[in-house]
């Protein structure tokens, strides 16, 4: 059997595992990893050279940062003032909540962003009384859409802007209109969905509206460095590729200096990092990275190019759904590294690519939505949920996720179409 064969049967498996939830996700990806190892496809050296270690850096970093931050009463603070401001009315907390969380994923990494909002979710959803998955769910898909929108929102979009010599307006212009577009229709289609599963009982509204908020400080000290220091984290994720530092040591930096500053015991910090999210993310990488190594993914590139036959549109639109379905399952990272130098061939032969590069960027970003496993930030807001006894299973995800990713994509696909088709 060939090892492009065995990798692909491994990588099935793993998912199906997944999907039913026979085994839990952790264990099944590292028994992905171990099958790799044993069969021979990929050496220990290989394993760990398809790990991101930029994303398990912005990971632990900001796991770090938030369990520090926790202590101080930030995140109640908030969600009270929250709460109060919307007058207790969980379907405006839920709309702003997604408004403020796509905003902020256009600027910070989404893991980021869910890690500080998912706390402060849960404990305005906790005081009002009402089930937080709706709007854990809204924000997970706010995230994806936010980080699609620039050019340092997501990964994919990073590697893209370079390899194309994007500028970050360009990404504007392009991905963030059909972004917005996207957003304001998939916050009608949640006002549908869970409208009437957001009611909060009067007397809850009026134990939220008496709630004193300087109350749930509870250390001012370190609330005012927590705010002080999130707004520095905001600006070092905006502008540390101007300065040339990844994102991972932005992260890994104000986790360091708030366990150094915020005088909180450090194995409470530790044990509060979500391990298990960790080792997940790193038995993923190295799963996807097994298909890499055999060419599977390569293969798959060259497919979506050949099928369309050279025509710029029907390939723009190809690789859009593709870039879509495939990044719901795959990791968008190394699909987007694969499409990469084919597009540049294409160039080099005379095609007009650049409809190709708002294809794939829109494609694969918004296919974080599809499935629990499609981004980083979907697996970590929902752990965080497990956590706080509000599991979200795969299909409970998947009949939110896929809608959505559907819906948005549809709305790129018609947007491109009318940006590259009807006008160019």
């Amino acid at each position: 059997m060939s090892p492009q064969i065995i990798s692909v049967i491994i990588f099935a498996v793993i998912i199906v595992a997944i999907v039913t939830e026979k085994v839990h996700r952790t264990v099944a990806a590292l028994a992905g990893v171990v099958l790799l190892l044993l069969s021979g496809i990929l050496t220990i050296d290989d394993a760990v050279s398809h790990v991101d270690f930029n994303t398990l850096g912005v990971l632990l970093g900001m796991m770090l940062f938030v369990a520090v931050v926790r202590h101080s009463g930030l995140f109640e603070y908030v969600s009270i003032c929250a709460a109060k401001l919307s007058h207790g009315d969980p379907w405006r907390i839920t709309v702003a909540f997604m408004v403020i969380t796509a905003i902020c994923s256009a600027f910070l990494d989404n893991v980021t962003t869910v890690l500080l909002m998912g706390p402060m979710t849960i404990t305005m959803a906790k005081m009002l009384k009402v089930n937080p998955v709706p709007i854990l769910m809204a924000q997970i898909v706010s995230s994806n859409i936010g980080g699609t929108m620039t050019m340092i929102g997501d990964p994919p979009n990073i590697m893209i802007g370079s390899a194309a010599h994007f500028t970050f307006m360009q990404f504007i212009e392009n991905t963030g209109v059909a972004c917005i577009i996207g957003l304001a229709v998939v916050i009608l289609g949640f006002r549908i969905i869970y409208k009437k599963r957001l009611g909060a009982d009067e007397d809850a509204i009026d134990d939220v509206m008496s709630l004193d908020e300087t109350k749930a400080i509870e250390d001012r000290r370190l609330m005012r460095i927590s705010i002080v220091m999130i707004i520095l984290v905001v600006i070092a994720f905006m502008v540390h590729g101007k300065l040339g530092i990844e994102s991972s040591t932005v992260a890994l930096t104000a986790g360091t200096i708030m366990m150094l500053i915020g005088r909180q015991d450090i194995e409470d910090v530790v044990r509060d990092v979500e391990w298990t999210t960790i080792l997940f993310f790193i038995g993923l990488f190295i799963v996807v990275g097994g298909m890499v190594q055999t060419g599977v993914i390569k293969l798959l590139a060259d497919a979506i190019i050949n099928i369309s036959g050279g025509k710029v549109l029907l390939t723009m639109v190809i690789l859009l759904w593709a870039s879509a379905f495939l990044s719901a399952i795959l990791d968008n990272i190394p699909f987007v590294a694969t499409l990469i130098p084919l597009i540049q061939a294409m160039a080099a032969q005379g095609m007009d690519v650049t409809p190709l590069w708002w294809a794939i960027s829109l494609g694969a970003c918004l296919g974080g939505n599809g499935t629990m496993l499609g981004a980083s930030a979907n697996v970590v807001l929902c752990t965080i949920a497990g956590k706080n006894g509000y599991p979200i299973t795969f299909g409970q995800y998947a009949k939110v996720g896929m809608p959505v990713m559907i819906v948005t994509v549809a709305i790129a696909n018609v947007f491109l179409l009318v940006r590259f088709g009807l006008f160019a």
